[in-house]
């Protein structure tokens, strides 16, 4: 039981970084914390789906560090958390502005354990409807 809390204790602090590194634009943090094999895909309130890999992901965040835009709200909410020795899930709510505006979302977050760190190897990403 104890590794279990451990293994859920670390893949949180896993996330923790990510946000970190995420609302800040570290885009070197994130080419450690995102896997090779990084998926993404965000579905938004219209049903619209879009999928991204590690590179276009990271591309994102690269591209509003360098139009200098502001960090991103860090606020989360975490819903679910679960880990064993190799794989993690977690899911939680965020307030971000990846596009435009700042939008409410709800992610799905798979975790593996691989060259002694924790690594996101997908999110899906629920945007929610504006006010809703």
């Amino acid at each position: 039981m104890n590794n279990e809390h451990d293994n859920t204790q670390a893949v949180k602090g896993a996330i923790d970084a990510l946000i970190a590194a995420g609302t800040s634009f570290d885009v070197d943090q994130l080419e450690l914390i995102y896997h090779n094999d990084l998926v993404v895909v965000m579905l938004d309130p219209n049903g619209n789906v879009n999928e991204a890999n590690k590179e276009a992901f990271k591309g994102l965040f690269q591209s509003k560090r360098d139009n200098g835009d502001p960090p991103l709200n860090t606020w989360a909410d975490f819903h679910h958390i679960s880990a064993d020795a190799v794989k993690g899930h977690v899911v939680l709510t965020r307030k971000v502005k990846l596009m435009a505006d700042e939008q409410t979302i709800t992610l799905s977050i798979d975790l593996v354990f691989e060259d002694e760190r924790w690594q996101v190897t997908r999110e899906v990403i629920f945007v929610h409807p504006e006010n809703g």
